[in-house]
């Protein structure tokens, strides 16, 4: 970003029901910066050029399924990123990110879904997640992910279900986070049974997480003032 342009946060809600996922609060409660929120199922999307960083939120769709909206919030993508924004996509918006800069072909169905507390293992050092060869915990829920990547894109963190936990682009300030740091575990537990009682896929796997020990290590405040600091 310019050196002269304050920080504004521009937060893309990819939620598709707000009764059961409402992603601008969980993130915005960790911002002390400007923001503004775009709701992206009402094909609403910022101005690249008038943030200087972008979340792209999770989302209850699917990539490999896209909803019509998607296209557009590709293109954006790819033009906050050509114009040198702060971009950080969480979960759907991890995948979203790596379809608009790598096409179709980079994501897939996971081959097993990860919900609930998972431990994440930092495989590179990184302002953004912290030193190589340490782990994390932090709440997760994804069906899909992405895949083969090409040079050019690094992976920070995998975990033993799912091989790009999250991604930077290069040196540029572009990530990819699979996992859901700003979910906290009252949170995480509210948004799966809100899930149990809507029937959503998936529901042995969801009953599953209930029943878990939750651990988060805290990782979205490294996360938020790393990603803010870039640019």
């Amino acid at each position: 970003m310019a050196e002269d342009k304050a920080i504004s946060v521009a937060i893309v809600d990819n939620s598709i029901d707000p009764t059961i996922y409402r992603p601008v609060d969980h993130w915005s409660r960790h911002l002390d910066v400007p923001w503004r929120a775009f709701v992206a199922r009402e094909g609403r999307f910022p101005d690249p050029a008038a943030f200087s960083h972008i979340i792209l939120t999770g989302s209850e769709a699917t990539i490999i399924e896209r909803e019509p909206w998607a296209e557009e919030e590709a293109r954006m993508a790819r033009e906050a990123v050509a114009g040198g924004a702060a971009v950080l996509g969480s979960c759907w918006g991890h995948q979203l990110l790596a379809y608009a800069l790598l096409g179709e072909a980079h994501v897939r169905r996971a081959r097993r879904p990860e919900i609930g507390w998972i431990a994440i293992r930092m495989d590179k050092t990184s302002e953004l997640l912290g030193p190589a060869g340490s782990t994390a915990f932090t709440f997760s829920i994804h069906y899909d992910e992405i895949c083969d990547l090409p040079p050019g894109f690094e992976v920070l963190a995998s975990t033993d279900d799912c091989p790009v936990e999250a991604f930077r682009f290069g040196d540029r300030p572009v990530w990819g986070l699979q996992c859901h740091p700003e979910i906290d575990i009252p949170t995480g537990f509210k948004n799966l049974r809100d899930l149990v009682d809507r029937g959503f896929k998936g529901r042995e796997a969801l009953l599953e997480a209930l029943e878990q020990t939750p651990r988060d290590s805290g990782l979205i405040h490294r996360i938020v003032r790393a990603f803010l600091a870039a640019g």
